[in-house]
């Protein structure tokens, strides 16, 4: 994902669930989620975009090397593809999304750091 990509107007933007990566609805449902598609599968279908991103988050980090930076390891996305992050994402995956995920040996970590 170009960081060029993402919009001016802040309001267009939502953040994946699952691993709180910030796009625009339409990047998501274009090319799904970068590190989620595989068990989200947002791609082409904007009712999952809808059911498995939010709107609603906090703060952004411009990720271009996860694999070396301490904020990705305290964010715990480290091994996510390099692009743009929310800090704190609201809301939660609807409960089948996250059963599919256990049932492939998939952690599902709230990313809403308000809850914690």
């Amino acid at each position: 994902m170009a960081f060029d990509s993402i919009p001016k107007d802040q309001r267009a933007l939502r953040a994946c669930l699952s691993c709180s990566l910030v796009k625009a609805i339409e990047q998501f449902e274009n090319d799904g989620c970068d590190n989620c598609e595989e068990f989200l599968r947002m791609k082409n279908n904007r009712d999952q975009v809808y059911d498995c991103t939010s709107n609603n988050f906090d703060g952004m980090i411009a990720v271009m090397s996860p694999d070396d930076s301490w904020v990705c390891k305290w964010q715990r996305i480290n091994r996510f593809t390099k692009g743009i992050y929310a800090i704190s994402v609201s809301g939660r995956l609807p409960p089948n999304v996250v059963r599919e995920m256990k049932n492939r040996g998939i952690t599902y970590r709230v990313r809403d750091t308000s809850q914690r």
